[in-house]
Order: C-alpha cells, then sequence, then structure tokens
C-alpha cells in the first residue's frame, strides 16, 4: 500500500531547500517523501501514518 504522506499529521514541510520533506514522527528530513524513504531503508511501509485532523485538510 503506497502510503500518502500528504495527508499525514506528520509530515511537514521544511525551509530547507536541500531538504524540503520531513516526517516528525521518525524525525528526518529528505527529498523525497518520507513514506518512499522509510519504505527502502527498512523493506516495510510506513507504520506510523495517522490521517490529518478534518480542520487541517482544509487548511
Amino acid at each position: 500500500m503506497q502510503i500518502n504522506c500528504f495527508k499525514c499529521q506528520y509530515f511537514k514541510i521544511t525551509w530547507d531547500p536541500q531538504l524540503p520533506r520531513a516526517c516528525a514522527a521518525y524525525g528526518f528530513k529528505t527529498k523525497q517523501i518520507p513514506s518512499i524513504v522509510v519504505k527502502q531503508s527498512s523493506g516495510t511501509d510506513c507504520l506510523k501514518f495517522v490521517p490529518k485532523a478534518e480542520s487541517e485538510r482544509k487548511s
């Protein structure tokens, strides 16, 4: 299953142009989508995905 980080409460956009995306749950920044990095590193899908609250998705 492909995890959509953009819909996860732990997904963050950083100010770092070299590493523009971050995962607060795992504590890393990356150029790629964080769930892809997790899959490549561990061989399993992200286990920390938590959908954003309804109010967060609309903002």
